[in-house]
């Protein structure tokens, strides 16, 4: 049968609520001939998310709303390999059925991420200017550098894109940390080989992607995307959502308004933010 991840948004749960729902899913899922493999609670967002064999993506919904009325805002198929390598796990975290409110049974990782797109400058350029064995070379000192800060950071490499980055990160904490260690790093570079300089352009959002075959996909990842095409070379560019998340964590970082933001692919102006790490260069774009 196909695999479907669902995803709840359950406005006041709290976890001991979702562990009670997934039981209540456990006691007659055979009755609509579905499989709950396990679930995810993110309760600082009140959104839950269930991994789950079934016929169809209506058994899912007709299982919950039997079961404790929590129906899905949205049912995705997914490949179930994906999920593990993405989410950790696929078996189901709860140990103990006598667990109560207070418990560590069934503590769970969230599916919200932080995601970032890095995209060097000029790219192209380097190589018409430098030859292709220069322009290798300082391709690689690029992702030395990026994936060095990335390992520093508790983040995840999804992919390269050739002259850039799509990476992933549990908290927004962790991506701007990063972020801003990239810049420090190129910055540092520039000032050592003035005649070989590098820049980077980030842009980071947050949400709740579907990751297939080893990739990432969803608005949040579209969204970072448009927002890194829009960032200032040398400069960090993040979404209001990220900006927001770390308030009461990272005090001392500041921003600047980059206004609202027509962006392909989205009905409404975007809110971003640019990270004051360093000022830009110059002559960013």
């Amino acid at each position: 049968m196909p695999i479907y991840m669902d995803r709840h948004f359950v406005e006041g749960a709290t976890r001991h609520a979702m562990e009670t729902a997934h039981r209540q899913d456990l006691e007659i899922q055979g009755d609509f001939d579905v499989n709950i493999m396990t679930y995810w609670f993110d309760e600082a967002r009140s959104t839950a998310f269930c991994l789950a064999e079934a016929p169809n993506a209506e058994a899912l919904r007709d299982l919950h709303a039997h079961a404790h009325g929590f129906v899905p805002n949205e049912v995705t198929e997914v490949d179930p390999l994906t999920v593990q390598a993405f989410l950790g796990r696929i078996e189901d975290p709860v140990a103990d059925t006598n667990a109560g409110e207070g418990s560590d049974q069934g503590e769970i990782e969230p599916a919200y991420r932080s995601i970032m797109f890095t995209d060097l400058k000029d790219s192209t350029q380097i190589a018409v200017q430098l030859g292709d064995e220069k322009a290798m070379h300082l391709l690689r000192v690029h992702n030395a550098m990026t994936r060095e800060a990335l390992k520093a950071n508790n983040g995840r490499e999804v992919k390269t894109t050739g002259d850039g980055f799509l990476l992933s990160f549990v908290n927004a904490a962790n991506a701007l940390d990063c972020a801003i260690a990239i810049q420090e790093s190129f910055k540092d570079y520039n000032e050592r080989y003035p005649e070989e300089k590098l820049y980077v352009r980030i842009g980071v959002a947050a949400g709740e992607p579907i990751e297939e075959k080893g990739d990432l996909y969803g608005a949040a990842v579209n969204l970072a995307s448009r927002i890194c095409a829009q960032a200032k070379a040398g400069g960090v560019l993040v979404a209001k959502i990220v900006r927001d998340e770390i308030k009461g964590e990272k005090d001392h970082l500041q921003f600047t308004s980059g206004g609202k933001l027509t962006l392909k692919g989205f009905d409404q102006p975007v809110d971003v933010y640019e990270v004051l790490w360093e000022q830009p260069s110059p002559t960013a774009r």
